[in-house]
């Protein structure tokens, strides 16, 4: 009988991404100024009107999901059980 072995390899750790990366911040605030200019636009020049109902919903979305890392992160902080894990 003859046993064949085998060998299990780990995979190494991936580096931690730089703390720049792990601030939502910049990029929320980026992603609003360019809805909220695209808002602007779509209600200022005559032909970009047709941008309105577009541009009003995607800033509408990102106030709904800005608002949900917010309320999120309220919970992690308050220490509620159901709270989303990692949100600094």
């Amino acid at each position: 009988m003859a046993v064949i072995g085998y060998v299990v390899s780990v995979a190494p750790e991936p580096p931690a991404l730089p703390a720049i990366l792990l601030k939502p911040w910049p990029v929320i605030v980026v992603i609003a100024a360019g809805w909220l200019i695209a808002v602007v636009l779509a209600f200022t020049v005559p032909g970009l009107h047709e941008w309105r109902p577009f541009t009003v919903a995607g800033l509408g979305v990102g106030v709904l999901g800005t608002s949900i890392v917010l309320w999120q992160r309220s919970a992690v902080r308050r220490g509620s059980r159901g709270a989303q894990s990692g949100l600094n």
